[in-house]
C-alpha cells in the first residue's frame, strides 16, 4: 500500500517558519539541524526545508511505501522519471521522481 505521508515546503528561514506553524496551528516541530524542522506525528507530517541546495521547486508530496528498491522501476514503467536516486536521510531512505505532468514527488520507506 502507498499513501501520502509527508509534505515538504521550501522556507527561507527555518526558525521563523517553525515559529509560525507552532503558533498558528499548535504543532510541535522537531529540529533536524539548522536547515530542517518537521512534525513527527506519524500521520501526514510537514517538513520545512531551509537548505537552498535541497529546496524542491514546489511543495513536495512524499508517498510512503514498503519495498523502496522496487519503486523506481514501477515509476519508470508507469511513465515517470527518477530525478534523484535512492538516498538515505535521518528518517529512512527515499528517491524523487517526476510524474508525466512534470510534478516532482518523492517516495520514502521510513526507518522504524
Amino acid at each position: 500500500m502507498a499513501r501520502i505521508n509527508y509534505v515538504e515546503l521550501a522556507v527561507g528561514d527555518v526558525a521563523t517558519a517553525k515559529a509560525f506553524y507552532e503558533a498558528a496551528f499548535g504543532w510541535s516541530l522537531a529540529e533536524f539541524g539548522p536547515s530542517y524542522a518537521a512534525t513527527t506525528t506519524g500521520d501526514v507530517d510537514l517538513g520545512l526545508q531551509g537548505d537552498p541546495a535541497e529546496v524542491p521547486p514546489a511543495p513536495l508530496a512524499v508517498i510512503e511505501v514498503s519495498g523502496l528498491d522496487d519503486w523506481p522501476d514501477r515509476v519508470i514503467a508507469a511513465g515517470g522519471s527518477v530525478v534523484r536516486p535512492i538516498f538515505a536521510f535521518p528518517g529512512g531512505r527515499r528517491f524523487h521522481f517526476r510524474d508525466p505532468a512534470g510534478n516532482e514527488l518523492a517516495i520514502v520507506e521510513p526507518s522504524h
